[in-house]
């Protein structure tokens, strides 16, 4: 009997040892499994595709019907939109959707953005705080002039010709920014790196000219305000300083200082001047911190008195004093509106107690009338009574707004938006009109049409947009939001816009309307930078984020894949054709610019270097190629057997992100990271003029077909258009 029980147990313990090695078995099965499927969708030269098929010559990538095949393009819903002439934002939401969605396991996708991190290189930054700078938007007290920030640089744009100044100075982005009442004076500060002081700058408005040059908050200066008379200049650095500090203009020295945050109140945001008292000053922040500050020259010091709003705790955004100063206004994030009494310190009303403003009170502005207007956070701007809050007037604008001024002796305001709109609102009815336009995010490309050196493009995060040259004013406007265009271009017959974005999709759009025509799914599996079309119109040439050049064939508004090129190995950054060759060049961020046969689809001729290629042009007699990028040089390389034959110093600091040739081939333009516009004789090697203006990174630059207009954007959304000193089509 012992026996029989020991032969079972042991017959149990064998039967459970068997059970884990299967289960260990297959779970090693299907980890093995996993890792050649994701080996599979990721193939590189000389891999094996998921097919079979080795990487040769005849590239094995993924099928014409898996990627735009005729079923799938004849089942799309982005082309029955189109058919059924959808309207722009029924698009951009189709496109979320099937972002959403995805074709990838999230796992994979995961895995793919940790094997290629070179994508996250052509991910342009949304635009930093600086770019939307709260009440940066300035009326002169003259009425002829506005003023704004531009990057880290000012301009000051007459209202009547649209003439602009520039005032440059600071190193880095313009954080905060204001007029004194005289307009004599202006006044701007900036953001800097961790640790480092950031610099106040006072300006001379009538002369344009630096007054003086002053640094004390560290990292960023906050906010800044010139008191009534211009004897004084209040400022507060940001979260990493959270001081306040007064100077004297005259001087250009600080006279005193003192924590700006009290008690267990949060960081100060905000800072405004009595009407009529130099002495005297107010600052709110975050968590209810709202000071009323006296300042004693005599001895040096400011003293703060808290402002008794009850059991209320509030977060200020921005601040308006009444004209008599008897009391002033607070916008709260909440999206109430304080009035406190000034000579008291305490609260008068907080309204409306019902029906907040969205996002926030961002701007507030008090009218002649004593109506007092606010700007929310979602884009509504109101005007209603200053305490009850009854009788509001509202209208809805793009964007959050950031700045509301008094132009034409008060019966117009300038409304600023963080979507980079002004509006132009007529009093009293609420009437308003776009004044200007800009991206409000960094702009990534631009393209001129072959045949017209009046119109052009640009793409930025969410938009595609075309622009009339000779007033500088929006004609078309395509929005896809939450993606990024990293490239555009026109066809040479004007018939489609051809874009490139970061979800993997090349999208055609109608010049004329914007409706989307085509959409080519899953062209590049991390994202299109690059993209370039035929002359014939029928061949499209792409590049991507994991390094593929592949080609496109346009047919009956469908696109097929014709050959994937695998040489590169890193993100393609640039693609150029040839006019007079069947052959285009491309240049990556792995160090390699490769010129390929567009009959037989394979490599002519490599040059290979030790930097980032970020831009590559073919020069006007197609036998040289002209190169640039993160080594600050610009290379000359023969074309028939790819040996260097000049390389010129382009920048001392700053990687070149874009370069363009003129049609006659004399000259050539680059811009970079240093911020400025040069422009080169091409046989001589010689810089023969710089352009300064861009407060950013110019990310492209751009002649126009009649080589007349020189067309650079930056990074802070700027869009500078020049005059080209050497006109002419060769």
């Amino acid at each position: 009997m012992d026996k029989a029980n020991q032969k079972r147990r042991n017959g149990g313990a064998e039967k459970e040892r068997d059970r884990k090695k299967k289960k260990l078995s297959d779970s090693v099965s299907k980890c093995r499994n996993l890792l050649d499927l994701f080996k599979s969708t990721n193939t590189g030269p000389g891999e094996v595709s998921e097919h079979g098929d080795k990487d040769t010559e005849s590239v094995a990538g993924p099928s014409a019907a898996e990627l735009v095949g005729d079923q799938v393009a004849a089942e799309s819903v982005d082309d029955q939109l189109a058919a059924e002439g959808a309207e722009l934002v029924q698009i951009g939401e189709h496109e979320q959707l099937r972002s959403a969605e995805g074709d990838v396991p999230a796992a994979a996708a995961t895995l793919a953005e940790e094997e290629y991190p070179s994508i996250n290189y052509f991910k342009k930054p949304c635009r930093d705080e600086a770019c939307n700078v709260p009440s940066g938007l300035i009326a002169h007290p003259g009425g002829e002039h506005i003023v704004f920030p531009l990057g880290c640089s000012i301009v000051i744009q007459e209202l009547g010709s649209g003439k602009q100044n520039f005032l440059h100075g600071h190193s880095n982005s313009v954080s905060c920014l204001c007029c004194s009442r005289s307009g004599h004076l202006l006044a701007s500060g900036q953001l800097t790196r961790m640790g480092f002081k950031a610099d106040i700058i006072l300006w001379k408005f009538a002369e344009r000219k630096l007054h003086f040059r002053v640094s004390l908050h560290t990292v960023k200066v906050q906010c800044i305000a010139i008191s009534p008379n211009d004897l004084y200049l209040a400022s507060i650095g940001g979260q990493d300083d959270d001081r306040v500090v007064v100077w004297d203009v005259e001087q250009g020295e600080a006279l005193c200082g003192s924590e700006a945050s009290t008690g267990i109140a949060g960081y100060a945001l905000t800072l405004c001047y009595s009407n009529h008292n130099d002495n005297s000053f107010i600052v709110g922040g975050m968590s209810g911190n709202l000071c009323v500050w006296e300042l004693d020259r005599n001895n040096r010091k400011i003293h703060p008195t808290n402002c008794q709003v009850g059991q209320l705790k509030r977060s200020v955004c921005c601040l308006e004093v009444e004209k008599s100063d008897e009391f002033f206004f607070c916008g709260t994030s909440s999206g109430d509106v304080l009035c406190v009494n000034l000579k008291t310190h305490r609260l008068i009303s907080c309204n409306p107690s019902t029906n907040k403003f969205s996002q926030g009170v961002t701007a507030l502005h008090l009218l002649p009338d004593g109506q007092l207007c606010i700007g929310a956070g979602d884009g509504t701007l109101a005007v209603c009574h200053p305490v009850k809050m009854k009788h509001q007037q509202r209208i809805m604008m793009e964007g959050s707004v950031q700045s509301v001024v008094m132009c034409n002796e008060g019966k117009r305001l300038m409304v600023g938006t963080a979507a980079g709109y002004v509006y132009q609102v007529e009093l009293p009815n609420l009437e308003f009109k776009l004044f200007s336009s800009c991206h409000g995010q960094p702009v990534n490309d631009i393209a001129f049409p072959r045949a017209s050196g009046e119109l052009f493009g640009t793409c930025s995060l969410g938009s595609v947009r075309v622009w009339y040259l000779p007033s500088g004013r929006e004609l078309l406007r395509i929005t896809i939001p939450n993606l990024t265009c990293h490239a555009l271009v026109f066809s040479p017959d004007g018939h489609f816009i051809a874009t490139a974005w970061d979800d993997g999709k090349i999208r055609l759009f109608l010049p004329e309307s914007g409706r989307l025509s085509l959409v080519v799914h899953d062209a590049h599996s991390m994202g299109v930078t690059a993209i370039a079309i035929t002359a014939d119109c029928r061949r499209i040439v792409s590049g991507g984020g994991e390094g593929q050049v592949r080609v496109w064939t346009l047919l009956h508004n469908q696109a097929n894949l014709a050959h994937a090129m695998k040489q590169h190995k890193s993100t393609v950054s640039s693609i150029r054709l040839a006019a007079c060759k069947n052959e285009c060049v491309s240049a990556s961020t792995d160090g390699s610019c490769i010129i390929w046969d567009l009959e037989r689809y394979v490599r002519k001729q490599i040059v290979m270097s030790n930097t980032m290629f970020k831009c590559v042009c073919y020069n006007h007699e197609e036998f040289h190629i002209v190169t640039s990028g993160a080594d600050r040089k610009i290379g000359f390389w023969q074309v028939h057997d790819g040996s260097l034959i000049r390389e010129l110093k382009a920048s001392d600091d700053g990687i070149i992100n874009g370069m363009d040739i003129n049609p006659s081939g004399s000259h050539f333009v680059t811009g970079g990271e240093d911020h400025i516009v040069r422009v080169w004789a091409y046989d001589e090697g010689k810089m023969t003029h710089i352009g300064e203006g861009h407060g950013g990174a110019v990310a492209q630059v751009c002649i126009s077909p009649d080589g007349k207009h020189l067309i650079s954007v930056s990074a802070d959304g700027a869009i500078f258009h020049w005059r080209f000193p050497f006109p002419g089509t060769g």
